[in-house]
């Protein structure tokens, strides 16, 4: 039986969360998760960082797969910009080394993690706990890539057809 792993990122320009589950067969299970904090420097330098640190995480963990979270609306245009940038990063950084990277909508991650579109952060954190079973909450921005990792293994038919 192949076994998978699916690294999940949650960017932010200041916090961006990561998570990595593994997959044998029908079996979901927890590998690691954390946030990557950036101090305030330019927003180059936390690119470069963000960059690099994924680059970190695949060198350690060797995931086969990277999902990560589509930008959002936000109502600050210069959020939503600084957002984007920080996406950008993680996604070349996964591409770089060669990695299949898919992107979710935050909407279609809180319904197949939670069952509801409009869940909020407790309720991915909840869930998240749950379906890994984990002796304790993550972080809200851990809880969110796990999250979007388990939206991936769920929504992507290539792993399902293997499992």
């Amino acid at each position: 039986m192949q076994t998978l792993r699916i690294l999940g990122i949650d960017p932010g320009s200041l916090k961006t969360g990561f998570g990595i589950i593994e997959i044998q067969g029908q079996r979901i299970s927890y590998l690691t998760s954390g946030v990557i904090r950036l101090k305030p420097k330019s927003v180059p330098e936390r690119l470069g960082i963000i960059f690099q640190s994924v680059q970190e995480l695949i060198d350690e963990h060797k995931p086969d797969l990277m999902a990560v979270e589509e930008v959002f609306m936000a109502k600050n245009p210069s959020s939503a910009l600084k957002l984007g940038q920080a996406r950008g990063a993680a996604i070349t950084a996964g591409v770089v080394k060669g990695l299949k990277v898919e992107e979710y909508a935050a909407r279609l991650v809180k319904q197949t993690v939670a069952g509801s579109g409009a869940a909020d952060k407790a309720q991915i954190q909840y869930m998240v706990t749950k379906l890994l079973k984990l002796s304790a909450e993550p972080s809200e921005d851990a809880a969110d890539a796990l999250a979007i990792a388990i939206c991936h293994y769920h929504h992507s038919l290539d792993i399902r057809a293997q499992g």
